[in-house]
């Protein structure tokens, strides 16, 4: 898992546009047509040389994504026959009547382009002669059609040379996409209102390192909440600076900032009047195929708005910031909305334009698990609750420090191991579980296995941590464990610890 933060250089790639479909190709004539397609007539002139042809309009073929860049190639239009063979000129005017019905067309007239065929009655000819037929009508039809169109071709043209004007035939829209007015409830209305709330946030540290990531208007007093990897590298001798949509740039300062929760909040200097919070939606609420809106920066691309749905809830992520040996933990939403390296710290909005979360990792195909990794979106983005974050930052404003609920017991790290084992012994040698503590005064042990937190099955040691760190300290809760291969619940109350250890 890794996180989505510095280091924001990459190529952006254009897309390349959808290809319209190619018209089909038309049949050749049956046989016994004269050549040309046209019947004989002695009073019917050839048409002049230079008479412009009308081509068979292609259907254009709307795919979203983008295709592989293809070549049109349009079949050439075939003359009307042989010099030699042209009927010779006479009194007769142009264009000439049109062809009378062929007998191969069943004495109905020419189907419609495209028409399918008619059910064959029980007990007449081979389906073989039947096909021939329709392929030999739309091939009728297609000439047809460059006939007439020729001939209206021609008398536009001379129409257009006798005449005086030369203006332009193009049509302008009755309105121009500046005129539509994108309705609230539509990305194009949640990307408006929320952008102008949205800051790229850039961090250099002291020694003139530092990246790019995402933050937003937490409250009209200037407090910016983001990741606290954006800001790690900036937060105690670096610099930090907020920029707007609009292009207005602020200084920024650490308010406080919470390793193990990954959240951080910044105060703008100066802050300007006027500013809008982004609204906070209720996380607890959301469900999985919810639409969602991600904005952030991706690659330093500030502005940049991605959609996707929920793609599932309370997954449990560790993930790290690549400087420090320490992993933060959440019980994530699951997102495929684009989310890259620069994206981090950046809103994760609902339909109706609230945060449901804060852009934090993505799952990488590169890296082997936790870490930096500069890889891109593969659809697996998480983000730290809303209800969750809002509670960390309420924290850091009026302290200026995180606050952890805690069972009071060192749990076992690894991964998927069908529970969190409690340790033999905490850390630095001391006591695993905490005497007088939570989990010691509900009467577990060394060794025990928490399977389960409420209702939540509990897979390893990090979805433990996750699972208790979206309570607050004070919570009631109940533990199912494993002792000697015999199941037992307790219930407990959360404890608390103050600071990042």
């Amino acid at each position: 898992m890794s996180t989505e933060n510095e280091g924001n250089e990459g190529n952006t790639v254009p897309s390349v546009p959808s290809v319209p479909s190619a018209p089909p190709v038309p049949a050749a004539a049956p046989e016994g047509t004269p050549p040309g397609g046209l019947p004989a007539s002695g009073a019917t002139p050839a048409p002049p040389a230079d008479t412009p042809t009308a081509q068979i309009p292609a259907d254009a073929a709307h795919r979203s994504g983008p295709e592989p860049s293809m070549t049109h190639h349009e079949q050439p239009q075939q003359p009307y026959g042989p010099p030699s063979q042209q009927p010779p000129a006479g009194p007769a005017s142009w264009p000439p009547p049109p062809p009378a019905v062929p007998s191969y067309a069943d004495g109905g007239g020419t189907p419609v382009w495209g028409a399918p065929a008619a059910a064959e009655p029980e007990g007449e000819g081979p389906r073989k002669r039947r096909a021939s037929g329709l392929i030999a009508a739309v091939a009728a039809a297609a000439l047809v059609a460059g006939g007439v169109g020729g001939a209206l071709g021609y008398w536009a043209a001379d129409s257009n040379d006798s005449g005086s004007s030369s203006g332009s035939t193009t049509v302008a829209a009755s309105n121009s996409p500046k005129d539509f007015k994108r309705d609230a409830g539509t990305v194009a209305g949640v990307a408006a209102n929320a952008l102008p709330s949205v800051v790229t946030i850039d961090a250099q540290s002291g020694d003139g390192e530092g990246g790019t990531g995402t933050g937003f208007v937490y409250d009209k007093e200037g407090h910016i909440l983001t990741n606290n990897h954006v800001v790690a590298s900036a937060a105690d001798d670096g610099q930090l600076t907020a920029t707007f949509s609009d292009g207005k740039k602020y200084d920024a300062e650490v308010v406080g900032r919470a390793q193990g929760y990954d959240v951080a909040v910044l105060k703008l200097k100066n802050a300007p009047d006027g500013l809008t919070p982004l609204p906070l939606g209720d996380s607890e609420k959301v469900a999985v195929g919810d639409s969602t809106i991600a904005i952030g920066a991706p690659f330093g691309l500030s502005n940049t708005v991605t959609t996707g749905i929920i793609s599932a809830k309370d997954r449990p992520v560790a993930s790290g910031d690549g400087s420090s040996n320490k992993n933060s933990y959440m019980s994530a939403l699951q997102t495929d909305a684009s989310i890259n390296p620069g994206n981090s710290g950046g809103p994760l909005l609902d339909a109706g334009g609230a945060v449901i979360g804060i852009n934090s990792a993505i799952q990488s195909t590169t890296g082997g698990g936790a870490g930096q990794s500069q890889a891109g979106s593969i659809g697996l983005g998480f983000a730290i609750p809303v209800n969750q974050a809002k509670n960390v930052a309420e924290q850091l404003i009026k302290t200026g420090q995180p606050v952890y609920p805690v069972i009071g017991a060192t749990v076992t790290m690894e991964e998927k191991t069908g529970g969190a084992t409690i340790s033999d012994q905490g850390a630095a040698g001391t006591p695993a579980v905490t005497p007088n503590g939570p989990a010691a005064t509900a009467g577990l042990k060394a060794g025990d296995v928490i399977t389960k937190f409420n209702d939540t099955v509990v897979e390893s040691g990090p979805t433990l941590i996750g699972e208790i760190w979206t309570h607050k300290p004070g919570d009631r809760v109940t533990l199912t464990y494993k002792r000697d291969g015999k199941t037992a619940t307790a219930e407990l109350v959360l404890g608390e610890r103050k600071g990042d250890s």
